[in-house]
């Protein structure tokens, strides 16, 4: 995936698709700042107190994203990486709006 500008994120008008580095098991549920990957790719890093099983991590992104970016859960949907690491959220909403979010949320992490 491209991602214009360094961005963790590409938008569009009416999203946002996000990439993201979740580690679960981690403490506490956060949104931790932006990282690059060893080939260069920039990732929102997550963390999310439940287990990687049956789904729960994955649920505790969704909802941990709904929260940061003020949008109801049912408006943020896993599109990639179901069972690894990095994975791909695509976030329904005035994709400028959610993109300043992010912005805002991920410099203050960095």
């Amino acid at each position: 995936m491209s991602v214009a500008g360094g961005q963790a994120w590409t938008v569009s008008r009416y999203a946002v698709v996000v990439t993201v580095r979740l580690t679960p098991k981690g403490g506490r549920d956060a949104i931790d700042g932006i990282e690059r990957l060893g080939d260069g790719r920039p990732v929102v890093k997550a963390r999310v107190r439940a287990a990687a099983s049956d789904g729960e991590a994955n649920a505790a992104l969704v909802k941990l994203l709904g929260q940061a970016l003020d949008v109801s859960a049912r408006q943020v949907t896993l599109v990639g990486g179901a069972t690894a690491r990095i994975k791909r959220v695509k976030i329904d909403g005035n994709g400028a709006a959610l993109a300043a979010t992010l912005e805002k949320i991920t410099a203050e992490k960095s």
